[in-house]
């Protein structure tokens, strides 16, 4: 049997530099036509609890606000802490754009 050369990183990664030409619109649009919408849910509420962190609601408050474990939101300060810089930029970003 063939061996598969499937690799997650560089597909993504090959995602992610597809998606980077695209405006907000279309990038919307590929995240409708390849995601499920349990899995754009699950997305969705990641990013929102990334936001309220970086806003600095506390984790108890979002776990009531969001009905979350404390567990995912300690995954999700855990990366605001210590994952990838770019990762942090974009979430402080997007809270400073919606603060003006």
């Amino acid at each position: 049997m063939a061996k598969s050369n499937y690799q997650p990183d560089l597909v993504l990664r090959e995602l992610a530099t597809v998606l980077s030409r695209l405006d907000a619109a279309e990038v919307y649009d590929v995240f409708q036509a390849i995601l499920t919408s349990r899995e754009r849910e699950k997305i969705a509420l990641r990013w929102k609890l990334v936001c309220l962190l970086e806003k600095g609601i506390t984790q108890r408050e979002i776990a009531a606000r969001l009905g979350i474990s404390l567990c995912k939101i300690t995954r999700g300060s855990h990366e605001l802490k210590f994952g990838p810089a770019a990762f942090r930029k974009a979430v402080r970003h997007a809270v400073e754009k919606k603060e003006k």
